[in-house]
């Protein structure tokens, strides 16, 4: 397990969680991006749910990440990514690159998880 978020299964989602409020360093997002693309690729886990509500310090690096996560989910059958927990900050950065407009976005795990499941 990394250090840098949880995971568990809720149903049919992968919930990761981050446990640090600071996605800025290269090294760190790496890492990150890594375990999270295998995941998806070596693990088959098709629906995600990234939880950020401890995430204040989102870089462009970890805004990549999720636009590869989204496109990867995006090309398997029934895969699903969402993000919940989303603070002001990631907010208005999804939203200055419009992809607020692209990505699922709930305020909450379970708000998420039942919009996951319809």
């Amino acid at each position: 397990m990394e250090p840098f978020f949880t995971e568990r299964q809720d149903r049919q989602f992968t919930v990761v969680e981050f446990q640090t409020e600071s996605l800025m360093n290269a090294r760190d997002l790496e890492q990150i991006g890594g375990a999270l693309y295998r995941l998806v690729d070596e693990e088959h886990r098709n629906r995600l749910l990234l939880d950020f509500s401890k995430v204040r310090y989102p870089s462009s690096q970890a805004i990549g990440i999720i636009v590869t996560l989204n496109k990867k989910l995006s090309q398997k059958p029934n895969g699903k990514l969402i993000l919940c927990g989303v603070r002001p900050e990631l907010l208005q950065v999804l939203k200055i690159t419009r992809l607020d407009r692209i990505l699922s976005m709930c305020p909450t795990q379970r708000d998420a998880i039942e919009a996951g499941s319809h």
